[in-house]
């Protein structure tokens, strides 16, 4: 978690200045800005489901992240040789060409490692919020020199996601696999038969499915946009020098992520006293505050507090979403229906969105902008507050309720004391 967050995190935290960046960078307006996310989400979309339904049946087994590690440790030479020059010569077919390279390396297999991580979690009894927590230090570690390093020069920040693509890649062929596996976490046991591809197909046809996934277009997405493709070219553009404000936004990148890893420490702790829902909730309000923030003010002191809200958003983002999942669907499919419900598609409304609020940023100028996607992304918190179940609601595999708890809903359902065995 730690290295991959790093390989990624020194590149892609400047990603949206490198393409904009008359000086340093590709100088791209915001309609090609977007038509580069866009196209990357496309590829996203597919390689992402390709990986979830591989993972499921691989169970716990490495094989993916071990070809995905190796994309990762040529993301230097690939974005230096390969990647600019493409995009400056042959704008299409760059974009095409990178999508398929950042999506196999990065963007998806970022998700193929969470659920992954999310099911060694259930298998060898750690909290999976924890752990997740050690890959936004390893991003917040390297986003405190990523600044520095694209004013010297932003080939720096490509060459050093290659080197921790190595060393992930190495840990990930010479780390073994404990022979003796611990009990299941909360006594829960996962279903060891592989899911069938019909299986898999047939999750499209639920209904409650397609209710989170519109919920998590019109939150999750329209925010997504807001915080790569925008915000930070708005942020450099606040201050005296795009220099200035590179450096600066590096450092407070930086300390953003360092809270961020201590609230995905911390939010499983919130989570059990207030619950899945309630913690979502509450992540889409801060989710709010941040985009309008922006919206509102244009001091540079102000916008960098607004941006530590990021921290908190993440994790009550997150974390509720995989509980939501593993609460009231099947666990042993937890890998394809985070990668559906959430993932993708979030990356099919960032294939939509991306041009269309490129844009808008264009004509309108970046604060109107975050004060329509603010208002959407309200509206749409409203709808979930509705439609989203509650924890005791439709429960199907429950690794998140304690045994009193299970007794207690038992009791209630039978009018009798259990015997404390745990069905759902």
């Amino acid at each position: 978690m730690l290295l991959f967050f790093a390989s990624w995190g020194i590149w892609w935290s400047f990603f949206q200045i490198w393409l904009t960046n008359d000086s340093s960078g590709l100088g791209l307006n915001g309609a090609q800005v977007g038509t580069v996310y866009s196209v990357n989400s496309i590829g996203t979309l597919i390689i992402m489901l390709m990986y979830g339904t591989m993972q499921d049946k691989l169970g716990i087994r490495r094989n993916l992240v071990i070809g995905a590690a190796v994309v990762q440790s040529l993301i230097g030479p690939f974005a230096v040789f390969v990647y600019r020059p493409l995009l400056e010569s042959s704008f299409m077919v760059g974009v095409v060409l990178g999508a398929v390279f950042l999506s196999a390396g990065f963007m998806a297999s970022a998700s193929l490692l969470e659920a992954l991580s999310e099911r060694l979690s259930r298998r060898f009894g750690f909290e999976y919020g924890q752990a997740r927590m050690w890959g936004s230090f390893g991003y917040a570690l390297v986003a405190l020199a990523a600044g520095f390093l694209f004013n010297i020069n932003p080939a720096l920040n490509f060459w050093f996601g290659s080197a921790f693509g190595v060393l992930s890649l190495l840990v990930l062929l010479l780390w073994k696999t404990p022979a003796v596996q611990g009990t299941v976490l909360n006594h829960t046991t996962e279903d060891e038969r592989t899911p069938g591809i019909g299986e898999m197909l047939a999750l499209l046809k639920m209904r409650n499915l397609w209710a989170i996934i519109v919920f998590v277009l019109f939150t999750w997405t329209f925010y997504t946009v807001f915080d790569q493709q925008m915000f930070p070219d708005f942020y450099t553009g606040l201050f005296e020098s795009k220099e200035r404000g590179q450096e600066i936004y590096g450092v407070l990148n930086s300390v953003q992520v360092f809270l961020e890893a201590a609230m995905m420490g911390a939010v499983p702790l919130l989570m059990r006293r207030i619950g899945v829902r309630n913690t979502l909730m509450l992540g889409i309000l801060v989710m709010c505050l941040r985009i309008g923030g922006c919206a509102i003010f244009s001091d540079p002191v102000a916008v960098s507090f607004i941006k530590m809200f990021h921290a908190p958003e993440v994790a009550l983002c997150i974390l509720p979403v995989f509980r939501y999942f593993t609460l009231h669907f099947n666990p042993m499919l937890s890998a394809t229906l985070y990668m559906v419900g959430f993932q993708i598609s979030a990356q099919v409304g960032n294939v939509i969105l991306s041009p269309v609020l490129g844009s808008m940023r264009d004509s309108l100028g970046y604060q109107p902008t975050f004060m329509v996607i603010a208002g959407i992304v309200a509206v749409a918190g409203i709808y979930g507050f509705f439609i989203l179940k509650r924890d005791d609601e439709d429960v199907f595999g429950d690794p998140f309720y304690t045994d009193r708890q299970l007794r207690e809903r038992e009791v209630a359902a039978t009018g009798a004391v259990g015997t404390g065995s745990q069905t759902h």
